[in-house]
């Protein structure tokens, strides 16, 4: 098993605010797709990488209590953390150091109020 994560889903509200936000932070494109009832949003990722997306269903609920999903911060998340208020989200905890040389995270509350983990080595 290479990774213990293969693919991950944030539930939304709202998928246009949810993706207007994703797109805004990450700088990137989140493609739309329709699948019966639900919307699904996908992040960029190539056909071995491990990616996501965001899903707006009646059966997903957003949370800030429920699994926490870290997304690459790339190479400094603090470029991501300061998009996060200007997109509509809201940083609980800034960058962290975590020591040990194993890099720094962040939480964020993203539009639709899920708690997202940020993970960068710088």
């Amino acid at each position: 098993m290479a990774n213990a994560l293969n693919w991950f889903e944030i539930p939304v509200s709202d998928f246009a605010r949810a993706k207007v936000f994703y797109e805004a932070i990450l700088q990137t494109t989140i493609e739309r797709m329709d699948m019966g009832p639900s919307i699904m949003g996908m992040f960029p990722g190539g056909e071995n990488d491990v990616s996501g997306a965001l899903v707006q269903d009646d059966n997903c609920q957003p949370s800030s209590t429920g699994t926490m999903v870290y997304l690459n911060g790339g190479e400094d998340l603090a470029a991501i953390l300061a998009r996060v208020a200007p997109a509509g989200g809201q940083v609980v905890v800034p960058k962290t150091d975590i020591g040990n040389g194993l890099g720094f995270f962040a939480h964020f509350l993203d539009s639709e109020g899920n708690k997202v983990g940020l993970h960068s080595m710088a």
